[in-house]
Parts: structure tokens; sequence; C-alpha cells
């Protein structure tokens, strides 16, 4: 299909869109197209202001009154209730705090400390991000239990009366692969596993159904595609069957049943408080609380339907523009197996993606060879997606261009 008409496409397609209007709600120049967001999302516009308040009112007059007047210590259970929905969690069983990898810990940890006795291996995903990795094993050492790594395809197989646990990541941040959670539950449960899912790069770009399909723990990322800011604290999620028994590995002061009352012995909150630790870090915290504003009205199977129908087009798009053979598509063509980003190995990769964003399109690297691109269906269009296309086809056959506007 020629340039002309992908163009045109383009802009019916955004005609079309009804998630346009979601644009202007974020920090956004017209001279950029971020393809990074499954990084680090944008920054929504009101959460400035918000911020100034938080400052300057509630830290700045109220002080020390603002765990109270201003809901400071209730911050990581309401938060919570908001991410709830976007992952398919009913009430009660999310908390928000501490980093992913901190989050990690306590529910792989807690899962082997639930798992029956006589199970004495954790399962792991052979394409896990690097940190889940390293702290399966340092969970596997401190509980004395066998790691065991397998391929996400091949952990129903994988799995066998000594497993006490999976850790799996839901997308793979590499390739943008979508993995079975549904199957890969039942599969756990049905040998008699927990199921701890790691959802860093599908929360907010997909449905999830925690509930549904009755995920045991689960744990993920505020930073991405629910635009928390750097940093902003991540979540866990315990399932209500599971909380009378989750043994956080991490027993804070924040956890207690009685967190005033400063007694020398642990007595575990009921709920998801119990998956809190210490102090919770309020800014940031925020931050997230404001930002989540975006999602108001948002309905998780909209964004699904346009996060699929972009990265349908950007393949289209690069398919059309990009020299023959300069590209290998990583990320699964079938719907099923996709989540929001497509990679693209690349042997020049690292000058390839130096040139894009010096032109204006913004995705990332994974050393050696494999260009992401992310996209988050809030503020990305499909005018955005084809010019971005067509800026790498640019870059791929060495064309001296201006940066694209």
């Amino acid at each position: 299909m020629s340039e002309k008409r992908l163009g045109e496409r383009a802009a019916e397609l955004d005609a079309a869109d009804e998630l346009a209007g979601r644009r202007k709600l974020f920090a956004l120049d017209d001279d950029t197209v971020y393809l990074d967001g499954n990084s680090l999302g944008a920054l929504p516009r009101h959460v400035r202001d918000r911020m100034a308040d938080v400052i300057d009112r509630q830290w700045g007059e109220l002080r020390i009154r603002s765990w109270d007047e201003s809901g400071w210590w209730t911050a990581p259970e309401r938060i919570g209730e908001r991410i709830a929905p976007l992952v398919g969690a009913g009430p009660g069983q999310l908390v928000v705090g501490d980093s992913t990898s901190v989050n990690v810990f306590k529910a792989l940890v807690a899962a082997v400390r639930m798992a029956p006795d006589g199970r004495d291996e954790i399962l792991v995903d052979a394409t896990t991000f690097p940190t889940d990795g390293y702290i399966a094993e340092s969970a596997a050492r401190l509980t004395g239990h066998r790691l065991v790594v397998a391929d996400p395809a091949g952990v129903p197989d994988a799995v066998g009366p000594r497993t006490a646990a999976a850790l799996v990541n839901h997308v793979d941040y590499r390739t943008g692969r979508l993995h079975d959670l549904p199957g890969i539950t039942a599969a756990l449960h049905a040998r008699g596993a927990l199921a701890v899912w790691d959802l860093c790069h599908s929360a907010g770009a997909l449905p999830v159904g925690l509930d549904e399909h009755g995920v045991d723990l689960a744990v993920g990322c505020t930073y991405k595609y629910l635009n928390g800011g750097p940093g902003s604290p991540a979540y866990l999620y315990v399932a209500e069957r599971h909380q009378g028994r989750f043994d956080s590995p991490l027993p804070g002061w924040n956890s207690h049943a009685d967190p005033f009352g400063m007694t020398r012995d642990y007595r575990p909150a009921g709920g998801a408080a119990r998956g809190r630790v210490g102090t919770p870090d309020i800014l940031s915290m925020l931050a997230l609380e404001a930002a989540l504003d975006v999602w108001d009205g948002v309905a998780v199977e909209a964004v699904r339907a346009k996060s699929l129908a972009l990265t349908d087009f950007f393949l289209e798009c690069v398919e059309a523009y990009a020299p023959e053979g300069a590209l290998t598509p990583l990320t699964p063509a079938a719907h099923a197996e996709r989540g929001s980003q497509v990679a693209l190995a690349c042997p020049d990769a690292p000058s390839v993606m130096e040139a894009l964003i010096a032109r204006g399109v913004v995705g990332d690297l994974r050393r050696p060879d494999v260009l992401r691109f992310g996209f988050t269906p809030l503020y990305v269009g499909f005018a955005d997606t084809e010019r971005a296309a067509r800026v790498l086809a640019d870059v791929l056959a060495g064309a001296d261009a201006p940066p694209s506007g």
C-alpha cells in the first residue's frame, strides 16, 4: 500500500478512535512520537497541580496531620482499589507500596510458605525480566528450595509434585509476547502449585482477569502503562482466599494489626494491608493516585482493542515502508500472543534507535539488536504510528532527512 494511502488510513482510524480525546490529558508535544510508555508512561497534565497541593498544603501546612486529615495512612489500600479494576481484581486484594522487586520477593516467598509440605521447587520462566530471576534464585536459597527454569509455554509440563510455586511474566519485556495466564494458572493449580504473575508489561494495556482466572498472587509496576511517574510504587495482589495464610517475609510495622501499639510481637493485619511493610513513599504514591484519574470512564477492553489495532497498523506500515530484510519482527502476529509493544530485530539497532530519537520518534533498545516500540492507547494515535514507521524506514534507508514533524 502506498504512503499516501497509509497516511489517509491513519487519519480515518484516528477520526474513529473513541480514545483519541485522552491524548490531551497528557503533557505531550506534537513534534514527538512517544513509543516508550512500556518503560515510562507520559505525564498526565493535572499531576503538577495536584502535587503542588500535596507539597504546599498537605506537607507544608498540615504536616503530620496529613496522615489522618489528607488520607496519607490509607493511601496504599485506597490506590490499590483504583488499580484493581484494571487488572480484574475485586475489592480488598491490592495494596500499593514498595518496588516491584520487593513485591516479587514478598509474593514468591509467601507462596512457597503457603504450598503443601514436601514441595521444594520453585519454577521461574526462562525469559523473565532479569530481576525476577535474581529474586527467584535468592528466594530459593533462602527457603531451601531448588530453582527450576522453564520456558513459559513449557511451564505446564515442567510443574510436578515437588513444585511449590511458579513465577511467570504475563508479557515478555523483550519481545512483547503475551503468555497464557489462564492456561498456565490452571495447569499449576491442577498439580497443586501456586501461580505468581508479574504484570509489569500488561497492566493498563490489556485485560488481565486476576480473579476470573484464579491467580494466587501478582505484582506489577505503575510507571509504565499506568503513567504513575518514575519510580512510582508497585502493587501486590493477594487473592482473598489466601490472605489469612499470607506470611510476608518482610513483616513491618505498617502491616501490623495494631501499628501504633508498637508491641514487640508481630501480629499481621487482615486483608491487603498484610502486604505493607514500612512507611509509604507518600509523594510518589499521591502522584500515582492523581495520574490514575486518566482512567476514569475508560474500559480496559477498549484499550486492548486499540492496542491491537495500533500494533497491527504499525507492522503493516513497517512492511510497506522498510527496506526488505532490514527488520525481523519478534512480536507474535497472533493477537492472543501479543502484548502492547512491537519488537523488531535489527543488526544496527543501537545506531538506528539513536537516529530515530534524534528525529522525534522515541522507542527504546534492548541490546544487542532489539528495537522496542510500546503503544500506549490512551495517548498514541494512528498518525503517530504511521509517522514512526515512515521515519524508521528513512533511517534504515540512510535517508538524510530532517526530523519529521
